[in-house]
């Protein structure tokens, strides 16, 4: 049995570092640009999501087009995806339909965005450092499904894989979040205060992940925050 208890550590260290931790006040540092190196988040929905909130905060340079937060099913590969194609601009997908939101471009700062969408409706909401953008129709009647590969850092284009190295994400990641439900605005600003938030699938204070590659937990430069 101790030959057996090696090798298998031997190929979780391969394979990524995992953990479950508060990252209160902390960032994923991508350090690489392209880069083929990632962030899984574990989740395990028990059924579709017929409305969801995602959120989190970045903090880059980049110009040219990366994934934010992909939520791959292997019926298809953007249930979900947050992401940049050029500075001011951002695109919101369910079901692998999308939605564009333009933004004014960032001055060299963190940026937090909300992205909410329920089905009964079809109404997707994007919300920047805590201010709402017109709303727009994605998607009326669909269902997000469960048993989902949730990356930070890439876009999937398959289930857990598939990557166009020119569209990863290089710089630094915080509070990720992902609610079953659309936030009301006071929550949405809550979310961009980093105030007190309601459970979540996802939550930040206690996440579940392993990395992949070249990315390291630092604590957070609060001066870059504002606050």
């Amino acid at each position: 049995m101790a030959p057996l208890r090696l090798w298998l550590s031997i190929l979780a260290g391969l394979l990524g570092t995992g953990a479950q931790e508060d990252l209160y006040r902390k960032v994923f540092v991508f350090r690489n640009d392209p880069s083929d190196a990632y962030v899984v988040l574990q989740l395990s929905p028990a059924q579709p999501l017929l409305n969801f909130t995602v959120c989190l905060r970045s903090y880059t340079d980049l110009t040219r087009p990366h994934s934010l937060f992909s939520y791959a099913t292997k019926a298809q590969d953007n249930e979900i995806l947050l992401f940049k194609p050029r500075p001011g601009e951002y695109r919101f997908y369910v079901g692998g339909k999308f939605v564009t939101f333009r933004v004014p471009e960032s001055r060299g700062d963190w940026e937090h965005v909300c992205a909410g969408w329920e089905s009964g409706t079809g109404v997707a909401e994007f919300w920047l450092d805590g201010k709402p953008w017109p709303r727009k129709g994605l998607q009326r009647g669909y269902a997000v499904g469960p048993e989902a590969a949730v990356l930070l850092g890439q876009e999937q284009d398959a289930f857990g894989g598939g990557f166009d190295l020119y569209n990863s994400f290089s710089g630094e990641l915080a509070d990720v979040y992902l609610w079953d439900t659309v936030l009301s605005p006071d929550r949405m600003r809550a979310a961009f205060q980093s105030l007190r938030l309601p459970p979540a699938l996802l939550a930040w204070s206690n996440l579940s992940y392993s990395i992949k590659g070249d990315v390291v937990v630092k604590p957070r430069l609060r001066a870059a925050l504002g606050f």
